[in-house]
């Protein structure tokens, strides 16, 4: 292990004032969201719309790094560059998800735990060689009458830490999401006590591992009420919870913290960054680590609906994927005003 390398890379995808772009969707859901926009469902489609976002001017100036799926890494541009190439050239940081998806958890109902560790030593490599220098792993927790169970947690928990040994051997920066699903009616004390308890393991077992937190970034969910609760609590109410969620539970020296986005609207998401990234600057919670995002659909979602599969449309689809990692940019330095949603991207880049 080259721990200094490996630190390098983590300071680099979150110090910077940049956040991380998720573009590891798998072809089954990348499908799904084709499917629901009305987009043929092929491997060129695909190979389409992940080109629309490599090349979309300016996008290195709000994004440091770019997570990737095994058939986006492989594939090259209609002038036959490599996707992670391109993404080079822009300055951005070339990451694979690497887990297998959530697998129910045997003996407990309704609850999961993320598979892929057979063979990923092996995986790994691979992607090292191919050039990708951070890798991903989600586990997914979800919230019920009697959930989540100590036994799924700590599955969980164990799995991440068994991944972020195996990437940093391998001389990759581990970025351990262990997710507390948004869905149900929950209020949001309940997703404070669910996260809290999943990374309190999940320190535990990165610790157990011998993992350098100076090289690994957390990827968590927003401390946030379910999505049909009645009681959705305001943008400053998230932002205070979260905070002080991860001051509680979060080693100093772990390297960034980039939250995911879990299916809130792209403008939600934006505003309660903001609001996170003020009260970390501030008394009231001063932290020790970055906070960025990570965001997937909150960047996406507006460019996919623009494109809708159509050549012509290609420009405008890069401008509002633009304007979307801006907003989060700003969100990044407190920055991020509802009036920007309103501002010509244009006059925003440079």
């Amino acid at each position: 292990m080259n721990e200094p390398m490996l630190v390098e890379t983590a300071q680099a995808l979150v110090g910077g004032g940049r956040g991380l772009l998720a573009m590891d969707e798998s072809n089954g859901t990348c499908n799904k969201r084709f499917a629901a926009a009305g987009i043929p469902q092929t491997v060129e489609m695909r190979r389409a719309y992940r080109e629309l976002i490599a090349t979309t001017p300016f996008l290195g100036q709000c994004v440091s790094g770019a997570i990737l799926y095994d058939e986006t890494i492989r594939q090259r541009d209609s002038a036959g560059v490599l996707l992670l190439d391109r993404l080079v050239r822009a300055g951005i940081i070339p990451g694979i998800k690497v887990d297998r998806g959530a697998k129910p958890l045997a003996l407990h109902a309704g609850e999961t735990v993320t598979e892929g560790l057979d063979g990923l030593r092996e995986r790994l490599e691979e992607y090292a060689t191919m050039g990708a220098r951070f890798a991903k792993w989600r586990g997914v927790i979800s919230l019920g009458d009697d959930l989540p169970s100590r036994a799924c947690i700590v599955a969980n928990a164990q799995a991440l830490a068994r991944y972020a040994a195996l990437c940093q051997e391998a001389g990759l920066v581990p970025i351990v999401e262990p997710e507390v699903l948004m869905t149900g009616g929950h209020g949001i004390e309940r997703c404070l006590a669910a996260t809290e308890a999943v990374l309190r393991a999940l320190f535990e077992e990165l610790e157990i591992q011998g993992i350098v937190l100076e090289a690994v970034i957390l990827k968590p969910n927003m401390i946030l009420p379910g999505l049909t609760c009645p009681n959705q609590r305001t943008v400053e109410d998230v932002a205070e919870e979260t905070v002080q969620c991860l001051l509680r539970c979060v080693p100093a020296a772990v390297a960034g913290i980039a939250f995911l986005s879990g299916g809130q609207s792209g403008e939600l998401a934006s505003a309660r960054l903001d609001a996170i990234n003020l009260i970390a600057r501030d008394g009231r919670g001063r932290t020790p680590w970055p906070l960025v995002f990570s965001f997937g659909r909150a960047i996406q979602q507006p460019a996919l609906t623009i494109w809708h599969g159509e050549d012509a449309q290609i420009g405008a689809a890069q401008r509002a994927l633009y304007h979307r990692a801006d907003c989060n940019h700003a969100a990044l330095r407190g920055d991020y005003t509802q009036a920007m949603e309103t501002r010509p991207v244009l006059q925003r880049a440079s």
